[in-house]
């Protein structure tokens, strides 16, 4: 019997490519989608799914009795990739909209790993891969919500790290800077839903945002596409050692050099020219 991977937020981008790729490697994959179309179009594809949603509880409980009964009790590894980025000045943003953000981007992802953790434990053996970001690293202005979230995650996955280094569980931090995927339409409609752009101080520049958020090709040469991810999850998975981290793009690595060696004042400098 191959090894049973439950993904998170697998509808679209990384978390499509990688229960796609994953599957093809041997795994038993155990994909997730919010939407019950997406579930549908997952199955369809040959791959076993379910709905879990990270925003509910009770839906994230079904999902890990789903998932228990699939791999008869037994997984190897958990990959946390569900997430979506909330666009705004932080002045700007509601504080149920900075919640929201924290229940689908951190607590959600808390609340599974809990319940999958005593399985892993048991079984002594598991890898959790949390799919982070370079805004987990460096913050840039109008991704407040988003970076604060991805902040605490690394946060988070640094102590849990800390905490399991006595057991045969590995976790690591995957961080992508700009793929291409759905993230941006997704971004755009809760920047609509939660922020008033005509009566900010930030109007003008908000256009600028909502002209970035409706391009569905950015111009940024360095964006690569979701299929850049799989190796370094697959060497975390495979690994005799997995790493702690694992950078993807090109922006990521500079940054995390940059965040290192400059003064925060001259990064602030960069990222605002970068936003």
């Amino acid at each position: 019997m191959s090894d049973f991977i439950l993904i998170t937020g697998c509808s679209t981008g990384i978390g499509w490519h990688l229960a796609q790729r994953l599957k093809q490697e041997g795994y038993t994959v155990l994909a997730t989608a919010r939407k019950e179309a997406d579930v549908a179009n997952l199955q369809q594809s040959g791959l076993q799914a379910h709905i879990l949603d990270l925003n509910d509880e009770q839906s994230i409980e079904q999902a890990v009795n789903w998932a228990m009964t699939e791999s008869k009790g037994k997984l190897y590894g958990l990959i946390n990739n569900g997430a979506y980025g909330q666009t705004g000045a932080l002045e700007d943003l509601p504080t149920q909209a900075l919640r929201e953000q924290f229940n689908t981007n951190l607590f959600g992802w808390h609340h599974l790993t809990r319940l999958i953790l005593p399985v892993m434990l048991q079984q002594n053996q598991g890898r959790i891969i949390q799919i982070s970001s370079l805004l987990g690293l460096v913050a840039m202005k109008y991704r407040g919500a988003y970076n604060a979230s991805k902040f605490a995650l690394e946060g988070y996955t640094d102590t849990l790290r800390l905490e399991l280094r006595d057991t045969a569980i590995q976790i690591s931090l995957v961080e992508p800077g700009p793929i291409r995927s759905e993230f941006r339409s997704n971004a755009l409609k809760k920047f609509l839903q939660h922020i008033d752009a005509a009566s900010s101080r930030h109007s003008k520049l908000y256009q600028q945002t909502l002209q970035r958020l409706q391009n569905p090709n950015p111009k940024n040469p360095f964006t690569l596409e979701p299929e850049s991810c799989v190796a370094p999850v697959l060497h975390a998975l495979r690994s005799k050692r997995a790493k702690t981290r694992y950078g993807v793009t090109f922006p990521t690595y500079v940054f995390a050099f940059l965040r290192r060696v400059l003064p925060s004042r001259w990064l602030d400098g960069i990222l605002c020219r970068s936003a």
